[in-house]
């Protein structure tokens, strides 16, 4: 017999004892439930391998133990937009008291019975899209990211419970709704035995199965599948002259739409998590995969006021369910070197479903979070995902520890190019010194220039990136651009063919022709983002400036701090990256930078750009608003300055009536900018 199991079956049986102890004696559990379904699984698989091992006063011998390119992609009027989460009423106290001194500091009359919250299911399936026009339903939309998403109308037509025509009389002529398409339990269930029945696979998890189904390009699969829609939103409800969310859902339930259960208005922290803990025990028993509760302030116009950060309704927040957890075991430590060298440990562990999703590896991030879980090759840990999302090491079990186990310890040279590696003293993170001599950073950096919201080279993917380094036909996203002359070595590659060349090339062509912050993005500068790299661009409007620009000079700029300024200073130094932009921009890169001028006549103000311009195209448009000093917005709001109409206007234009903002035309808008020599 051997000697582990024997130690293993022992250990797991002290462990449930003493958690049994703490649960029904001291009334002080220690562990969770789902951990301790875990450890009992465990004992009782040995037991059943290995039965003349059991032991009479197991706990297992007493009654009562315990996955695209074919679809067309379309722009969403109005970005579909994630959900920030909260895990504890500690959190949902803190969101809970942003949002009133937000409204307490904006309103100064006093709000009387304070503000209410609609409570409504996190439902576990597919976000969608549906446009309405004159009741006709005429397209359907994925979340995608959040600005484009994909067309799949085709098979949303096959869900039986989405109104196809809207009931009743005053239908609108423009309604978009969304909801979420997903699988009932019992369908799920039911499809999955017939689908084992046959040898078929089966599927992980009803949101895998729904959102599978509605991806399909044959419509007759997904007529096939127990699908049904629950709608949760009307954009733009204000327009229709709702003014809160319950008033809007009740309006939807009027025009056909199924709606979630357990929804509630309350107005104080006690009865929101007391709603939480009801929709929480009520789970097991609702028809339909939940991950949490959505709570959102119930007025339509104090969500207006509220508005948005990054990519996050301030006025709404998921209350997230307690992680579905896993137990398993670490079998190795690896080391990955990122674009700016920074080297993160990633354990890998023996495959594991959590929440339907096979996990295989998890970052821990640095050397602290290591030492925080004090964890070994070896160990057996708890493995849970953090909002059903990204999967991470709760902590781990000394109990189930190998014997002669040793500390992690940081490497001292690179894995990848044997360069030193270094851990400064005021940060935690470790990294490489090899800088562009290291391959993985050569590598991590270029895939970073071509990626979609960078310079977007359609068709330079990660293993495209890989294998032209490690041919060292590239060694710096400067180089793409001589890629033409290298034709010969790189029809040598393997599936690389005449039209995946020449739609390589032509791509790499198109990439030329970028704006400023794209490609200050792209340059992968340690502390520009997004969102910095478009700060930077609007502040300097020329590359050369920014170039030359000082710590101080970048200090005035919105998103810079102290250090992202002594980073951007550093990386323009550099003499490597220097010649790199040098070439880059001699290979032909233009930079659509806008012309700095000493009048900025809309400085303050926020316009929004809506329809089809005939003369222009939006993103032209909104260059010469930004280059007169106007923010561009994509939704309008209480502090739209001017809303610009172009033809086949929606949304945009009834909330801008509704809201009593000006609306100009194309022509009205031509001669703003033909004054200041903008146009033609």
């Amino acid at each position: 017999m051997d000697n582990a199991i024997v130690e293993r079956m022992r250990t797991l049986l002290a462990l449930l004892r003493a958690h049994n102890h703490a649960y029904y004696v001291a009334d002080d559990p220690s562990i969770s439930d789902f951990e301790y379904d875990q450890l009992f699984a465990q004992l009782l698989a040995l037991e059943a391998e290995h039965p003349q091992l059991t032991q009479a006063d197991s706990p297992t011998q007493r009654v009562g133990g315990k996955a695209i390119d074919a679809f067309s992609q379309v722009a969403h009027q109005v970005p579909m937009l994630s959900l920030g989460n909260v895990f504890s009423e500690a959190e949902l106290a803190a969101f809970i008291e942003r949002i009133e001194q937000r409204i307490l500091h904006a309103n100064s009359n006093n709000l009387g019975n304070g503000i209410a919250y609609h409570v409504e299911l996190k439902l576990d399936g597919l976000a969608v899209a549906l446009h309405y026009n004159h009741g006709k339903l005429v397209r359907a939309l994925t979340r995608g990211d959040g600005a484009v998403g994909e067309d799949i109308t085709h098979t949303v037509m096959t869900v039986r419970n989405i109104p196809k025509l809207l009931l009743g009389e005053n239908v609108p002529a423009q309604l978009e709704v969304r909801g979420e398409v997903l699988m009932p339990k019992k369908g799920f269930a039911k499809m999955n035995a017939a689908l084992a029945a046959t040898g078929s696979k089966t599927f992980a998890n009803p949101r895998n199965a729904a959102a599978g189904s509605l991806r399909q390009l044959d419509a007759n699969v997904a007529a096939k599948r127990p699908l049904a829609f629950y709608a949760y939103a009307l954009v733009d409800a204000l327009a229709h002259n709702l003014t809160t969310q319950s008033q809007s859902i009740d309006y939807l339930a009027s025009k056909g739409f199924d709606i979630a259960p357990c929804r509630s208005v309350q107005t104080s922290l006690q009865a929101l998590q007391q709603a939480y803990q009801g929709i929480l025990a009520e789970r097991p028993a609702l028809p339909m995969e939940i991950d949490g509760v959505v709570i959102k302030v119930d007025d339509l116009r104090l969500q207006d006021q509220l508005g948005f950060i990054s990519r996050e309704p301030r006025w709404a927040v998921a209350y997230k369910f307690p992680a579905e957890k896993a137990l398993t075991v670490v079998d190795g430590i690896d080391w990955q070197v990122g674009r700016t060298g920074m080297v993160t440990p990633v354990a890998r562990l023996q495959p594991v479903s959590v929440g339907g999703v096979t996990v295989s590896n998890v970052t821990l991030h640095n050397m602290d979070e290591i030492a925080r879980l004090d964890i070994r090759i070896g160990d057996t840990v708890s493995v849970y995902r953090a909002g059903d999302v990204i999967p991470k090491i709760e902590k781990t079990w000394p109990e189930f520890r190998p014997a002669a186990t040793l500390p992690v310890r940081l490497p001292s040279h690179c894995p990848v190019c044997a360069s030193a590696v270094e851990l400064a003293e005021a940060e935690a993170q470790a990294r490489c010194t090899g800088g562009l001599q290291c391959r993985a950073q050569i590598v991590e950096a270029i895939r970073h220039f071509v990626s979609r919201k960078a310079m977007d080279i359609d068709g330079l993917g990660e293993r495209w990136v890989e294998a032209l380094v490690q041919q060292k036909l590239i060694a710096s996203a400067a180089d793409i651009y001589s890629l033409h002359t290298q034709q010969a070595a790189l029809l040598g590659l393997e599936k690389m063919g005449d039209k995946s060349l020449a739609n390589l090339l032509q791509a790499i062509d198109n990439s030329k022709k970028t704006t400023l912050a794209k490609f200050l993005y792209a340059l992968g500068i340690r502390g520009v983002g997004e969102s910095t790299a478009q700060s930077l661009a609007q502040h300097f409007k020329s590359l050369p400036l920014l170039r030359e620009a000082t710590q101080e000079e970048l200090l005035r700029v919105a998103d810079v701090g102290e250090v992202s300024a002594m980073w951007i200073v550093d990386y323009f130094a550099k003499p490597f990256y220097s010649r790199m932009i040098d070439a880059l921009l001699a290979a032909g890169v233009e930079l659509a930078v806008p012309e700095v001028l000493a009048e900025q006549a809309l400085a303050g103000q926020s316009w929004v750009l809506t329809g089809t311009l005939s003369q222009l195209s939006r993103e032209q448009a909104a260059e010469r608003l930004q280059t007169l000093g106007a923010k561009v917005s994509g939704s309008v709001s209480a502090k739209t300055s001017v809303v610009v109409v172009g033809d086949n206007a929606g949304s945009k234009l009834a909330k801008a009536q509704a809201l009593n903002i000006p609306q100009w035309t194309e022509a009205q808008l031509l001669a703003l900018l033909e004054t200041h020599q903008l146009y033609p």
